[in-house]
């Protein structure tokens, strides 16, 4: 059973095109069977003499041959572009909706899902559930054109009719399993193999400084190619098991046509339709080839995508509104609305792990609360409407610098981007910058400096309004003069706003916008 029913519009375009393969399968079994009849026909009469020939009608089943050929490739035409049509509209709806899932998990309890397995599930997996959306009017329009072709091949005889209906009610479950047995275990270890190869990816496309930095390149190459295999043998064995299918099938169809030949009744011209409409119906069961030969991927994909659908809670996308500041408690020292406050201490004594914590990205291991709430008892959604935070290592995503600043909250305005760009002292570098606000900007960050990335991770935390702000070393790659001006402008939008603060930095500078200062050896 799948667990992600199409949407009513969706539903009614697969309807239509339904109809439009019903109409090109019968198009296609009548257009053979009738080329098989007019043909014989035409040869009879040539060979009967002069008088045959001017007696047999020739223009009006070649009209309707002709016809029936733009009705075939009408219909197959409107059935790929409708089904194509639903099936892309639904799996972008399928693909948001399951992003959203991942979106709003806890990072604090949420599955451990690698980018790649995740990126995985999300295109791989869901593009086998888009198959199995594209080829669902296909199968009833090919149980429609089989009855058809069974009703024409009855006008040679009982007999043969019901020998082409007893094959063609064989052939679906005889392709499910012929199809099960071949690519069930290969389409599994694809999807295992496809999901950990995307993983290796991601984590060595971020690692790519570093191996080219060190000359690791040769290396993991070979760990890339070694992973591959996996996927490269499952692969080839669905491609032979494809192979096996198809061969199957034009086997039977020969079967099926000297069997109707050898039962047929009448005269040739109808043992000619008869014969044709017989291997016509068993190309048209070849919906069920394809679907039976996909279903092992469907399948497993949808056993993938299940875990992501039943993740609690789903990404709300609220519009922009004052919340309400409640204070937080770090350690004995409580802070208000508006207060600033500096974490201090040496590397690795957790100060990053404290900022984390406090926008819920990972469990505390020092004492906070929010109003009298352990931070670890909070909810995701509580805390992000609390906090906005400019981490250590700035997450950029892959699009426009603009894209990046929307990501704050809904309805950003170009001014209102601006102008954060302004206080994070990065406005006069876009500007510059050939495309300004629309420049691409790469997963990672792409060509912006590591001081860069940090400030456009700010200006989004900016944007934020958030009534708590975390900062976790804001000045890294600054120079002093700039890191100088960078102080200054967030001094006076701190004032101006009353947003509270919470820093770390090893910096002198940016510590002077606390006003207490807090070692975290002492909480």
């Amino acid at each position: 059973m799948n667990p992600f029913p199409l949407a009513a519009p969706e539903r009614r375009i697969l309807r239509q095109a339904l109809a439009c393969a019903a109409i090109g399968g019968l198009a296609a079994i009548l257009l053979l069977a009738l080329s098989g009849w007019f043909l014989t026909g035409a040869a009879i009469a040539g060979a009967s003499g002069a008088a045959a020939v001017a007696a047999f009608n020739y223009l009006i089943p070649s009209a309707a041959i002709r016809g029936l050929a733009i009705l075939r490739t009408g219909g197959r035409y409107g059935e790929r572009l409708l089904s194509h049509q639903a099936a892309l509209t639904a799996m972008a709806d399928l693909r948001g909706r399951l992003f959203g899932k991942l979106a709003a998990q806890d990072s604090r309890t949420a599955p451990d899902l690698a980018g790649g397995d995740a990126s995985a599930r999300l295109i791989g997996d869901i593009e086998a559930l888009e198959d199995l959306v594209v080829r669902r009017p296909s199968r009833p329009a090919s149980l429609a054109a089989a009855c058809f072709a069974v009703a024409l091949v009855a006008l040679a005889g009982w007999k043969a009719a019901l020998a082409l209906a007893m094959l063609l009610a064989a052939l679906p479950p005889l392709l499910i399993l012929a199809a099960r047995r071949l690519t069930s275990g290969p389409s599994a270890d694809a999807a295992e193999a496809l999901g950990a190869l995307r993983t290796a990816f991601v984590d060595y496309a971020a690692a790519r400084p570093e191996i080219i930095a060190y000359g690791l390149a040769g290396r993991v190459s070979e760990t890339i190619a070694e992973l591959a295999r996996p996927l490269d043998r499952a692969r080839a064995a669905l491609a032979r098991g494809e192979g096996a299918v198809a061969g199957l099938l034009a086997f039977y169809g020969t079967l099926a046509a000297a069997l109707v030949f050898a039962l047929a009744e009448g005269g040739a011209p109808i043992r000619a339709l008869a014969l044709l409409a017989a291997a016509a119906s068993v190309e048209a069961m070849a919906a069920f080839a394809r679907t039976a030969l996909r279903q092992a991927s469907v399948e497993h994909g949808l056993a993938r995508l299940a875990t992501l659908a039943e993740l609690p809670g789903d990404l709300v996308h609220r519009a922009s509104e004052s919340v309400t500041a409640r204070p937080i408690t770090i350690g004995v020292h409580r802070l208000l609305s508006g207060a600033r406050i500096a974490i201090t201490g040496v590397s690795g004594t957790g100060k990053t792990r404290l900022i984390e914590a406090l926008a819920g990205l990972r469990s505390p291991v020092h004492p906070l609360l929010l109003d009298e709430t352990p931070i670890d008892a909070c909810p995701a959604e509580e805390l992000r409407g609390q906090f906005a935070l400019a981490p250590q290592d700035a997450v950029l995503i892959a699009g426009s610098i603009a894209d990046n600043l929307r990501v704050a909250r809904p309805g950003i305005t170009e001014p209102a981007m601006w102008e954060a760009l302004h206080i994070a002292c990065l406005d006069s570098t876009v500007a510059a910058m050939p495309g300004r606000l629309d420049t691409s900007v790469a997963e990672a960050g792409g060509t912006l400096s590591g001081g860069e990335r940090k400030r456009l991770s700010l200006a989004r935390a900016l944007l934020a309004e958030r009534p708590w702000l975390l900062l976790d070393e804001p000045s890294e790659g600054l120079d002093a003069a700039t890191e100088a001006e960078l102080v200054r402008r967030l001094r006076a939008w701190l004032d101006q706003t009353g947003t509270g603060l919470v820093l770390v930095s090893h910096r002198h500078g940016p510590l002077e916008l606390a006003a207490e200062r807090v070692d975290i050896a002492a909480l």
